[in-house]
């Protein structure tokens, strides 16, 4: 395929998933919108994981939160459970790759507190065992996740199912999404 053709087939390919997550992501958004609202309000904190280009997600949207989206205000309390890389290899080492998360949820996490398992496919193992750790200590499991949601759209409420199957597609969805909750939750808590 000739570079105009590709650059002319990806922006519609974007510009299509654009139109089916409008079309369809109001309720859950704003769901979601509501929990981490709750979370924050109420002293809590939002933790967020994932892996890859999911686990970059995970960093962005918690930084956003943590310093500034847009607006200068006080700093809401999140954190990106992949960036620990002692806690992600020691945990890897002694229990396995599969509870690297759902050991740092157990620790970090209290009841009221809110995950956010990022996964394209809806079915890592990692993010799937964390969100059935915060849902075993109390926490509130949400997440992001593609395609048919995996079995993740039955461990965490709210979900953002993007309604795609291409992983790039669904990268730039959560990414838009996540943006987006962090306007919301800025401007719905004017935090000063």
């Amino acid at each position: 395929m000739d570079p105009k053709t590709y650059f002319d087939t990806e922006l519609q390919d974007h510009a299509e998933v654009l139109a089916a997550t409008r079309e369809t992501l109001l309720t859950p958004f704003l769901k979601m919108l509501d929990v981490w609202s709750d979370c924050v309000t109420n002293g809590g904190k939002i933790l967020f994981f994932g892996n890859g280009g999911s686990a970059a997600d995970a960093q962005h949207l918690a930084a956003e939160l943590v310093v500034r989206f847009i607006d200068d205000r006080a700093p809401i309390a999140a954190i990106a459970l992949n960036t620990d890389t002692s806690a992600l290899t020691a945990g890897a080492n002694d229990f396995g790759y599969d509870d690297v998360f759902a050991r740092q949820v157990e620790a970090l996490g209290k009841p009221g507190d809110v995950v956010v398992g990022i996964s394209t496919s809806g079915t890592s193992p990692n993010v799937v065992k964390a969100l059935e750790m915060a849902k075993s200590k109390g926490l509130i499991a949400t997440a992001l996740t593609g395609r048919d949601g995996g079995v993740m759209k039955d461990l965490a409420d709210p979900v953002l199912i993007v309604p795609a199957n291409s992983t790039r597609r669904i990268q730039e969805m959560h990414i838009t999404l996540g943006h987006m909750l962090c306007g919301a939750l800025e401007q719905r808590l004017k935090l000063v």
